[in-house]
């Protein structure tokens, strides 16, 4: 169980004061455990990709985070340039000024063109929503505009704002997608428990700093 639900897991490190030897420790840990990929801020992408060269550990980055408020251009070079270094994988936030003021237009537009430039690499992308900054309408409707940008997945949240992920809102958040797209949990996963309830409820991958732990609770929980 442990190995079939770390391939469930970004195994993730934000945190502004972050250094280089604990990204290095993340990589570590990731190749030890067959994590599906690490999450890094933009500055740490080169190492993680140089780290993880050769291994079953994709690396993810984040863009326009953790606020959503870039402009799509910025958001676009962001997302170029993390491609450039060696990330497969974006997580970008939207802009939730814009889908508060019901502009769905501009939301869908940030959302595509990132797509754009990183479909072109082969590079999927993960639409940060921060639920819980939301109403369950706008969930719904930022995860179908979402849909329509052509996202490969929708995520709760950035770890950042003012609530993580919820059961609620991933099987709000599933339900509105359907089956073709991915659905990401993040923030404040911090247990084997918690993860199950996670999966349970629709997610397909699973935003976590706490993999390790969450992997060594999966063993346990077998014995």
């Amino acid at each position: 169980m442990s190995q079939s639900i770390a391939k469930f897991i970004d195994h993730t490190l934000l945190k502004p004061e972050a250094t280089s030897a604990e990204i290095c420790i993340l990589c570590d840990e990731a190749k030890e455990h067959h994590f599906a990929a690490v999450c890094v801020n933009p500055v740490f992408v080169k190492q993680c990709a140089a780290a993880l060269r050769g291994t079953d550990v994709a690396v993810c980055s984040v863009v326009g985070f953790p606020l959503g408020a870039h402009t799509t251009t910025t958001k676009v070079f962001e997302a170029q340039q993390a491609i450039a270094d060696g990330a497969t994988e974006i997580d970008m936030v939207i802009h939730i000024g814009a889908l508060k003021a019901k502009d769905d237009a501009a939301v869908c537009e940030d959302i595509r063109a990132v797509c754009d430039a990183a479909h072109r690499s082969k590079a999927i992308v993960k639409v940060i929503i921060e639920a819980a900054l939301l109403t369950d309408d706008e969930k719904v409707r930022v995860c179908q505009l979402a849909k329509g940008a052509g996202a490969d997945f929708v995520k709760t949240s950035t770890g950042f704002g003012p609530g993580g992920a919820t059961v609620q809102d991933v099987t709000l958040m599933r339900r509105a997608v359907g089956c073709e797209m991915g659905v990401k949990a993040a923030g404040g996963i911090r247990t084997y428990v918690q993860a199950q309830s996670m999966i349970e409820a629709g997610a397909t991958r699973l935003g976590a700093s706490a993999g390790v732990k969450i992997l060594q609770e999966a063993e346990a929980s077998m014995q």
